[in-house]
């Protein structure tokens, strides 16, 4: 049996893997620490196998006066408790990183892939914070002591935030949607969590980028979504080249219809963990 520390209570992957992690009762046992305060550094974590590290702020701020707080949380928190975790004598760490550590999404007149030689190049101190905790957390690695740095793109599922959230209350509230192709990797939770789930029985260490098998497109994932609420939405290309237009001055406009993607030899593992395809993963998230 694989015993499991998360830390984070009540976050959202780690709930989520919990969860996930109860369908093989025999398998795992799994337990969760508050890392909101300092009673966390008490705890002995040498009777776990494992620690999945998922404390962190998930959220993008522009707000300068958060920034010190980012890397107390995103960067130093991470560390120390990777720190901890070695040194109680832990076999394995888990970190979840972001694909938010290569930078923002493309202009939405320009394609990007993110390849195995791609440099990060954070644009924001989210993305640096995260970023900064992996140089802190991979040195630890040794013989003994087994890292996992996991750099997923956007995750999405039932309950989850962020931008997925806004975009489904828009495919269940307008008549009419821009029809724009464009390329994004996504992560449905499920897939995830199995993902995760093979790293532990593997003892895995490195760096890895799970996405779903299929890239998705926002008109493409806005569509999905209304037909799961069986709601029937207008997409038009009329609106197209105003939005071509203002991408050029409207960071908005490229968040929402920019171009991030894996290129997919990157993603591919030895085991299956891609469980739902993204028809699938957009019903399961909208039941």
């Amino acid at each position: 049996m694989k015993k499991i520390l998360i830390t984070g209570a009540n976050s959202y992957i780690g709930t989520s893997l919990e969860k996930w992690l109860q369908q093989w009762p025999l398998d795992y046992k799994v337990d969760t620490v508050d890392m909101i305060d300092g009673t966390w550094k008490g705890k002995d974590f040498s009777d776990y196998d494992v620690v999945f590290h998922v404390a962190g702020i998930a959220h993008v701020s522009a707000d300068p006066k958060l920034e010190d707080l980012y890397y107390k949380v995103n960067r130093d928190l991470a560390v120390e408790t990777a720190k901890k975790a070695k040194s109680d004598g832990v076999k394995q760490f888990i970190f979840m990183s972001s694909i938010i550590v290569y930078g923002d999404s493309s202009h939405i007149n320009h394609k990007r892939v993110i390849d195995k030689n791609t440099i990060p190049k954070p644009s924001n101190f989210y993305g640096k914070s995260k970023l900064q905790a992996e140089e802190g957390i991979l040195p630890l690695q040794d013989d003994s002591f087994n890292v996992v740095v996991i750099r997923p793109p956007m995750i999405f599922g039932k309950d989850s935030k962020g931008n997925y959230t806004k975009l489904a209350k828009m495919a269940q509230k307008l008549p009419i949607f821009p029809d724009v192709k464009n390329e994004r990797s996504m992560l449905h939770i499920d897939n995830l969590c199995e993902f995760i789930r093979l790293m532990i029985d593997n003892e895995e260490r490195g760096m890895f980028f799970p996405q779903n098998r299929e890239f998705v497109g926002t008109s493409e994932l806005v569509k999905l979504i209304a037909e799961a609420h069986e709601k029937r939405l207008v997409f038009t290309r009329v609106f197209n080249p105003m939005l071509k237009l203002t991408g050029n001055f409207v960071g908005t406009v490229n968040k929402a219809f920019g171009n991030l993607v894996y290129e997919k030899s990157m993603s591919e593992y030895k085991e299956e963990y891609r469980i739902r395809n993204l028809r699938e993963s957009i019903i399961k998230t909208e039941s």
